[in-house]
């Protein structure tokens, strides 16, 4: 996983409350435990047709958010299973953000632990990115994870949440394992400076 880093990136809106994981992912992708080509399977079923064609209406398939960076998505955006695939097929398709007004808890964090940002923003600043993305689908916005802090077009900076533990891990580029991991030379200094406890029974 690389360092999260600031970006600015061009936006492509979905704005369906309550899509699940299903929906990012359908469930005959699962079968993989590997990342790789799940970005081509990201909301299968509404982008391509029983042949494989591309449907030409959805907005992914529109040629000026090939490249978007950031996704918009409606109210609880990623309810539903707790499959992993969700946030690795939203990276394999070029996302490094996710917005929405509520995220359900395991996306969450399953987005946290794979270096997707999920930024709650409230419902005004939402409507305005909508709006935003559908009127010039070059727009853009500017991320900074370590500021929290997410720049519209029109300079206007709006802070979001994030807990302390899931940003270091971005900024470090490290799940939860490789944190600890890094921590290895402190907790052999902590061992070796600390002796066992030695309890007796009575």
């Amino acid at each position: 996983m690389e360092a999260f880093k600031p970006f600015a990136g061009s936006m492509v809106a979905v704005p369906i409350n309550d899509i699940d994981t299903d929906q990012i992912i359908p469930a005959r992708y699962l079968k993989v435990t590997d990342k790789l080509g799940l970005g081509a399977a990201c909301f299968a079923d509404w982008r391509y047709n029983a042949d494989g064609s591309p449907k030409a209406d959805f907005v992914l398939n529109d040629p000026q958010y090939q490249h978007a960076q950031v996704l918009i998505g409606g109210h609880n955006f990623g309810c539903g299973s707790s499959r992993e695939h969700a946030p690795w097929a939203l990276l394999g398709a070029g996302f490094k953000a996710v917005i929405s007004t509520y995220f359900a808890d395991i996306f969450k964090n399953n987005a946290l632990k794979n270096g997707l940002l999920p930024i709650i923003v409230d419902e005004e600043t939402h409507r305005q990115l909508i709006s935003l993305a559908q009127e010039d689908p070059q727009s853009q916005v500017r991320v900074d994870l370590e500021t929290q802090t997410l720049v519209l077009p029109d300079g206007r900076a709006v802070n979001f949440p994030i807990d302390g533990f899931s940003k270091e891990c971005l900024l470090q580029g490290v799940d939860q394992l490789g944190y600890l991991m890094n921590l290895d030379a402190q907790i052999a200094a902590y061992e070796t400076n600390h002796t066992p406890r030695v309890t007796t029974r009575v």
